[in-house]
């Protein structure tokens, strides 16, 4: 499989955002790619959650996951990506990743389960928690993805669900908050998930200032395959999907 990262800076205005990921398709498709990644909040973000993000919010039928949808029909790359989703009751939103595969069909609806409540940031003040709380393992492009959004990754019992549903990719959208040596905890976290659940795991980051940008793919050995810097960009690596059976295998002799 060909794995794509498209590396962006969502803002405000959903328009451009979509034509960011338009782009991004375009660019993965030019390169040969079967599975296109983009960040968390790719819909819609902005330096800190609020009330705004509630009135952006969108039905996973509405107009930015169905474009999601075309795109990838007209570009044949299966696709997941970040948006927030709407509640029909009107309460606070979800974060929410949406997948689809590369004839278009929708693959699956993961809303993130572990809010990013720190160091002054209060997600869950704006973004509802899902009831129950459901892992979600994606089947996208010929594989079994199992998703992530942001600061799941450093909840080790995910990853090891995921891992144990099946999934032979582990695939974490985020919007990581800058700070003190947060890259290198990006980097050791995404690593660690991979070596403990002997994984392949692909990290997806909005660019700065909102985030930290750094997308990167870390196999099931915790060797990095390949890394970008700060600035948007699209990270292009080939992945065998096998790779964690196998790894697996010789792990256990």
């Amino acid at each position: 499989m060909r794995l794509a990262l498209a590396q962006i800076g969502s803002g405000t205005d959903v328009a451009h955002n979509l034509a960011l990921i338009r782009a991004g398709f375009e660019d993965a498709a030019a390169r040969g790619a079967d599975l296109l990644l983009f960040p968390e909040y790719a819909m819609y973000e902005k330096k800190v959650v609020d009330s705004s993000f509630a009135d952006a919010a969108q039905p996973v039928d509405g107009p930015f996951a169905t474009a999601l949808g075309d795109l990838a029909r007209e570009h044949r790359i299966a696709v997941i990506a970040g948006m927030v989703e709407a509640r029909p009751d009107g309460g606070r939103p979800y974060n929410t990743l949406v997948g689809f595969d590369a004839d278009g069909t929708p693959a699956g609806r993961y809303r993130k389960i572990h809010l990013y409540d720190a160091y002054g940031f209060r997600e869950s003040h704006w973004i509802s928690r899902p009831e129950p709380a459901e892992p979600v393992v994606m089947p996208v492009a010929g594989a079994r993805v199992g998703v992530m959004t942001c600061n799941d990754l450093r909840h080790p019992s995910l990853a090891a669900g995921l891992s144990a549903a099946g999934a032979d990719l582990l695939a974490v959208c985020a919007s990581w908050v800058p700070g003190p040596q947060k890259v290198e905890h990006w980097r050791v976290l995404t690593a660690a998930r991979a070596i403990e659940n002997v994984i392949v795991t692909a990290g997806v980051c909005q660019a700065p200032p909102v985030s930290i940008g750094t997308s990167l793919v870390v196999d099931p050995m915790g060797v990095s395959l390949g890394e970008l810097g700060a600035d948007p960009g699209m990270l292009c690596v080939d992945v065998d999907v096998e790779a964690t059976a196998r790894q697996r295998e010789r792990a256990a002799m």
